[in-house]
């Protein structure tokens, strides 16, 4: 039972070092913060979900790149469409909250949400975007 215990407290007390050590330090704990990327069919579209995820403080910033080109498999048929990304600056806690209400609001079948974590960055920069995003 205690070896239970300690394998479900574990990371708890880790991510609290870690916590911790980045309050004493003001070094960033990588990962901390993620970058979404979310394709979208046009740019009206595109517009009103990058700001509904900006009313429901989701992001800290949301980018919205224009036109590009994309190919891909579509019911085993090779489709090409052109699409507007949208780069979602948020924490990494948020990304599920995030994806469930895209996907919520997004008109595709299947809407492309993908997010990696950031590992570096501008100190004051990923500071701002902790201060954006609520933490719940």
């Amino acid at each position: 039972e205690v070896l239970a215990l300690l394998v479900l407290v574990y990371p708890l007390l880790w991510g609290l070092a870690l916590h911790l050590h980045s309050a004493v330090t003001g070094s960033y704990i990588p990962g901390t913060h993620s970058i979404a990327f979310i394709s979208c069919l046009n740019e009206q579209i595109a517009r009103d979900i990058a700001r509904a995820i900006m009313d429901k403080k989701l992001a800290a910033c949301v980018n919205i790149l224009p036109k590009s080109s994309a190919l891909y498999f579509w019911k085993g048929e090779l489709e090409e469409s052109t699409e507007i990304l949208l780069l979602v600056k948020t924490r990494t806690s948020k990304i599920g909250e995030l994806s469930d209400y895209v996907r919520s609001i997004h008109p595709f079948e299947i809407p492309e949400i993908l997010s990696l974590r950031i590992d570096q960055g501008n100190p004051l920069y990923l500071k701002w975007i902790e201060e954006s995003v609520p933490r719940h």
